[in-house]
Order: structure tokens, then sequence, then C-alpha cells
């Protein structure tokens, strides 16, 4: 591609051309972000693909999140720059293996987070994200026993705030489990002033030293309203372009992994670039497609995770 071409503008006219909306999630490189319609976290991704009036979805985040806007609207095309994004969570959740994981306990009601695979959900009875898994769980009937997947650290999280007691998939996030108690601690002396902010997904370990535990989106509503200055974030770097955004004035400091690589970035989300984003939306591919059957099987227990939102 040559030099002179503008990717932000020539981004805009194509979205423009074929009246596309692009979604994108706060775990994206910052240059994703700003050219975005629309930034958020899973919820909200989800409930803005409802609402979206255009004919195209061009959705900068990992596959199953462009497969739950596909699901959500089974007549538009759904893009996705990199269909290789995938994720580690959803990727530790087989779907022949949950079949049989669920088989053993028949009698639960199965609450399966969003970051999971279409077939996955298809086999759950209401999806939750980080932001309203609490909420979520709290609804379901209190005689039914309850299954969670993927992910143990947040399912462990919500059985605190709820105390109901829950049959845990044994999955977890590369991210959020790479970060280091001991190197927070430290982090800590050395900005003792800073308050600690923690993405549930996080081990239990590492979330006893935060100040506040909360969704992607909790996370930023915390920090920008919070009167302190300066902030430990302990989840995917990506947030931490919106919480400058929003507060340039105050002092961000990504939590360290426990080695010197860039593992607080997710190697999937970082797939997504500008010029695969542009050459996306130029070329119309790569496009997500699902079988009809596996749309309208996973459909019904995302409408009852929009619906128990409200």
């Amino acid at each position: 591609m040559g030099a002179d071409v503008d990717l932000e503008r020539e981004i805009q006219e194509l979205k423009r051309r074929h009246n596309a909306v692009i979604l994108a999630h706060y775990y994206q490189e910052s240059e994703i972000q700003d050219v975005a319609d629309f930034v958020g976290d899973s919820l909200a991704l989800a409930q803005a693909a409802v609402k979206t009036q255009a004919d195209v979805i061009v959705f900068c985040g990992v596959h199953f999140m462009a497969e739950t806007a596909k699901i959500l609207n089974p007549t538009r095309r759904v893009l996705l720059p990199d269909l290789k994004a995938g994720c580690s969570l959803s990727d530790r959740c087989p779907p022949a293996a949950f079949r049989a994981f669920k088989e053993k306990h028949p009698e639960h009601f199965v609450v399966s987070y969003v970051n999971s695979s279409a077939a996955v959900k298809a086999m759950s009875d209401v999806i939750c994200t980080s932001s309203n898994a609490v909420k979520i769980v709290n609804q379901v009937p209190s005689d039914r026993q309850i299954l969670f997947a993927p992910d143990q650290h947040l399912g462990r999280y919500v059985m605190k705030q709820t105390g109901r007691d829950m049959v845990l998939w044994p999955g977890s996030c590369i991210v959020h489990e790479i970060f280091s108690e001991k190197r927070l601690v430290q982090l800590k002396v050395q900005h003792p002033e800073a308050e600690v902010v923690a993405h549930p997904e996080c081990e239990e370990a590492v979330l006893r030293h935060a100040d506040f535990i909360g969704s992607t989106k909790g996370l930023l509503d915390y920090v920008l309203k919070s009167p302190k200055r300066e902030f430990i974030v302990v989840t995917e770097a990506g947030i931490l372009h919106q919480m400058k955004r929003g507060a340039p004035d105050k002092l961000f400091i990504p939590a360290p992994p426990d080695n010197d690589c860039s593992c607080n970035e997710c190697p999937y989300m970082r797939l997504n670039t500008l010029e695969k984003l542009y050459q996306c939306m130029r070329d119309g591919t790569p496009e997500l497609t699902l079988p009809a059957e596996l749309q309208t099987a996973a459909l019904t227990p995302l409408r009852r995770m929009l619906e128990w939102s409200l």
C-alpha cells in the first residue's frame, strides 16, 4: 500500500459508500478506536449491534464478538478485519468438551460468558458479560443450580457477589491470568497514592489488592469519576487510551505481567490494524458467516441477556 494513502479518510469514505458502521472494543489499538463509530465493552457493543440500521457491521474486536453481532443481525453483513483474531478464553472451551461437561450437570441452568463460541452460546440458557454477570446470575431462579462457563475467575467473583454456588468451567484468559501479584505489590509501594482497579477475570490473589473491581466499562467510569489522580490498571492495556482521553490530567499505570513480555496486550485483539480495517472495508472480506440453525439456537440466550440487562 502506498505511503500516501490516508487510511482514516479512506475508511470514512468507505463507511459512507457501503452504509457501514464500525464497532470497536476498548482493547483495540488506539488508531482503530479513533475511527470507530462506537467504542465499548462486550455488553455495550452487543447493544449497539442490535440498534444499528447500517447494512454492514465492521467489527473491530475478536471472533466471538463478531459472531455475536451476526447472531443478533442475521440479515446484515458482518466483517472482521482479521478472522484469526480469536480469544484464548473461548478457545479453552471447545464445544464438544463443553457439551460433555454440561451433560454431567443436566439439571443446571447454564450461564455462559460472552467470551465463548456461538456453539457454546447455543448450549446455554443465558449469556452474560463482565458488566452484567452479577445482575444476570441474580435473576436465575433461586431453586436452580447454576453452571457457569468459561471463565473460572469471573465465576468465582460472581459467586462472592451473589452468594450463589456455581459449578465452574476451568477456563481463564491468557491476558488476565498473567498479572503478577508480587509485581503489583511492588508497584503499589512505588505509587502509594495510586488506586488499583482490576478486571474480575484476574486471579483471586491479584483481585484482593484491588480498590475497585469492575468490567472494562466499569473501570473506565470509575477512574474518570474518582477524585484520585493515580491508578494502577489491571486489565488489557488498550483501555488506557480511553482513560487518558477522558482524564488527561491523571496518571494511569499499566499493571506488570509476571515476565518482561507485553502480555498485558491481547495478541488476538492486536491482530486487527488500521490497514486491515481499510482493506476489509474496501474488499468486503473477510465476512463472518454462521449456519442458520446455529444462529437461531444462540439467539435465544443472547436475547435473554439483553432483556435481563434492562
